[in-house]
């Protein structure tokens, strides 16, 4: 006998997501912008133009990320663990959206303020495999991908600030140990679709938009043969306030995150980043303790002049800040902000999965934003190498987080 089901209006549905979101965290949201606009204008007093348009782009970015819960860890998780492709086929929408805007972009090769272009095409050798795995280990027990991990500190998760101190910790050791991978291990050098193969950006832009297709009809077949559960209703609000509290349609945050990583290519001449932040970071921190940092390769030829600036003059490193101030404002803004409880396993695969995924980011040229969504918006090969291995990483890790007291979904469950 045939079942009729009533179906639920995007209205009601919104309004029962609604009923979880908290009050409006208002001293929360305060704090945060006084901090925004604090450090905008010590920016704009002490560095170029581009900083305080930087922060800007970040803070878009982190208030996206939080309100999406845009994952590229889940998104693997799910697929590999259940057969879930649907966070996948969003990523391929955000990509389909990146090539078509880094296309023109870099062959007209300027930025707005008239300086060059160049997106993140990198060699493509042992190091891209050995550090892509790594990563999709790392980003599993760590609990968060690299901008999972700005975000997710941005929005209170305690556990991974842990995961944040030991991402730096490995990208600093990953930067001492980077010669040995490029130099002494096989590569076949840096493959550009649009410049290593005759194809052109155009070229470039038709195949990698059919790669993107084929995904997205590999993830449907799975989906079918699968038949995985749905992804959890996140907490929202209705109509205009979707806005600002609660969360964005995926498809929606992909297509956001696509813009912003050009407006980030037009504004400081690469790419969206993040992990050569954190090498930067732990170097300075090791050269205060007496460190001779400045012997590393890493920290030779143009790249030396970082270790003897403000942090605030380095791009990505105010990339970052906004991340984490947009999460934390978005997260205020939702009544979501809070300090969550940390168990000695999740500490635990916050330490060992910080390191894998710093070292590892180093060794591939890039995490889940430099090499996955940068490489491959700049029609890298090395991108696509990335992300092969990092959900070979992935499936590995689904059998070592029980380990760790973390959860694996199951068939039947219903997951967000």
């Amino acid at each position: 006998m045939a079942v009729t089901v009533q179906p639920v209006s995007q209205q009601e549905t919104a309004e029962k997501a609604s009923k979880k979101l908290g009050a409006p965290q208002n001293k929360l949201v305060t704090g945060g912008l006084i901090v925004f606009a604090i450090l905008t204008l010590y920016l704009a007093l002490t560095q170029s133009i581009v900083q305080p348009l930087l922060l800007t782009i970040g803070l878009l970015l982190g208030y996206t990320l939080f309100h999406a819960r845009f994952g590229f860890t889940s998104a693997f998780r799910r697929l590999m663990s259940v057969g879930n492709g649907q966070a996948l086929r969003a990523h391929m929408v955000m990509l389909a959206a990146a090539v078509t805007l880094f296309a023109p972009i870099l062959a007209l090769g300027s930025t707005f303020f008239g300086g060059d272009v160049s997106g993140y095409v990198s060699p493509v050798g042992v190091s891209v495999v050995v550090g892509s795995f790594m990563f999709g280990i790392g980003m599993q027990l760590g609990g968060g991908c690299a901008s999972g991990t700005l975000y997710a500190v941005g929005g209170g998760r305690t556990n991974m600030f842990i995961t944040l101190l030991f991402f730096i910790v490995g990208s600093t050791v990953g930067a001492y140990h980077l010669s040995f991978w490029t130099d002494d291990t096989p590569s076949f050098g840096s493959i550009s679709l649009a410049t290593s193969t005759g194809l052109g950006y155009t070229g470039a832009w038709i195949v990698s938009l059919l790669i993107f297709a084929a995904v997205i009809a590999v993830t449907l077949i799975i989906d079918k043969k699968k038949n995985p559960p749905a992804m959890a209703t996140l907490p929202t609000a209705s109509g205009w306030k979707r806005i600002f509290r609660g969360s964005w349609p995926m498809m929606i945050a992909a297509v956001v995150l696509a813009v912003l990583n050009a407006l980030t290519l037009l504004t400081r001449g690469q790419p969206w980043g993040i992990t050569s932040a954190f090498a930067l970071w732990g170097s300075k921190a090791a050269e205060a303790v007496g460190i001779n940092v400045s012997s590393w390769d890493y920290w030779s030829g143009e790249s030396a002049q970082a270790l003897q600036t403000t942090i605030f003059a380095d791009s990505t490193t105010v990339l970052n800040f906004g991340v984490i101030l947009g999460a934390f404002i978005a997260s205020a803004v939702g009544g979501l902000f809070k300090f969550t409880k940390v168990t000695v396993g999740n500490a635990s695969a916050s330490i060992i999965g910080g390191l894998l995924m710093g070292y590892g980011a180093r060794l591939a040229f890039g995490c889940n934003i430099g090499a996955y969504f940068g490489g491959i918006a700049s029609f890298s090969v090395h991108g696509y190498v990335w992300a092969v291995f990092a959900l070979a990483g992935t499936f590995l890790a689904l059998f070592l987080r029980p380990l760790f007291g973390l959860s694996v979904p199951k068939p039947k469950d219903t997951f967000c």
